[in-house]
């Protein structure tokens, strides 16, 4: 028996273990050097990690309005990366400077483990990458917010006119809720508004979400009112800036503004997603409506018909 050859295969064999576990272990502590901006960290990635991101988000999302999951602690803040994918949290610190430096110092370790592919620094005016976002949003209080759009606080309701619109009455006051489906049903009747079934579910998401549907809500970008409206398009439904925070005249033009997007986009739409089936094309359509009435029509049309920034949505 030739015991040269076998201890020599046996050596290589413990060596070449030792090497793989060497190299195993190397790579979940190498360190990674930090980009410079998160947003070249997105464009460089191929369009298959878009892939569930709606969906990801959403319950990130949930987890901060319903201060559940990961956010049943307020003092948290949750990380995740672009495709929404959770990827731990951290104890906020005693100031904003150091729970910054915290999650910077996080974010390097997610990347040096192998957790996430880059990493990028934040600071007070640059978002950070993986992502962060705060358990404690406390503007965003949802069981108050829904009991406000129900109307179980009777301050909360309303009742009024607005152009031919007229809306329960001072003795018997009506809920946002019930206000935004009287305008809906009303323009609709008249022709004046053809929206799919699902964006009055929207819009009442928009309510709750961006105002609490406290009509006096005021943003740093000055838009106002239950549905956040900027000047430039309250001007555009020609609304004086004494009915800037008339709750019926908000209702109707955030409607109006969604048609009027509604019939931009559709035609730019047809010619990208015309041959998806009519479910899906619906689906996509209302959400593009939705971002539409966010980051305005251009941008959405941008994204659709640019030779560049198209190349996502023919993907």
């Amino acid at each position: 028996m030739d015991w040269n050859r076998i201890m020599g295969q046996r050596i290589g064999s413990t060596l070449a273990l030792a090497t793989l576990i060497y190299l195993l272990t190397a790579a979940q502590v190498l360190a990674v050097e930090p980009e410079d901006d998160w947003t070249s960290v997105v464009r460089e990635s191929p369009y298959w990690v878009s892939q569930g991101v709606f969906d990801n988000i959403t319950t990130i999302r949930r987890w901060v309005l319903e201060e559940s999951g990961y956010c049943e602690e307020p003092d948290r803040h949750i990380l995740y990366d672009m495709r929404g994918r959770f990827l731990g949290y951290i104890g906020d610190e005693l100031t904003s400077a150091g729970t910054q430096q915290r999650l910077n110092a996080t974010r390097k370790e997610l990347a040096d483990h192998g957790k996430a592919d880059h990493w990028v620094k934040g600071s007070e005016d640059q978002a950070g990458y993986p992502f962060a976002l705060a358990c404690d949003q406390p503007h965003a209080n949802l069981p108050h917010a829904l009991d406000r759009y129900l109307g179980k606080f009777r301050a909360a309701r309303l009742w009024g006119r607005w152009d031919d619109l007229s809306f329960a009455t001072e003795k018997q006051p009506g809920s946002l809720h019930d206000a935004l489906l009287y305008v809906i049903r009303t323009r609709a009747q008249q022709n004046r508004i053809r929206l799919s079934s699902e964006m009055p579910r929207y819009l009442a998401g928009q309510i709750l979400i961006e105002s609490s549907g406290q009509p006096r809500a005021l943003s740093a970008a000055r838009a106002k009112g239950i549905l956040q409206l900027t000047p430039v398009a309250l001007s555009d439904c020609n609304i004086r800036p004494a009915n800037h925070w008339h709750r019926l005249a908000q209702i109707d033009c955030a409607l109006r503004l969604t048609q009027q997007n509604a019939r931009n986009l559709r035609p730019v739409f047809d010619k990208r997603f015309g041959h998806l089936p009519e479910a899906k094309q619906q689906r996509l359509f209302t959400l593009l409506l939705v971002q539409a009435y966010h980051g305005g029509a251009g941008r959405v049309i941008g994204l659709l018909e640019d030779e560049t920034l198209s190349q996502p949505a023919r993907y």
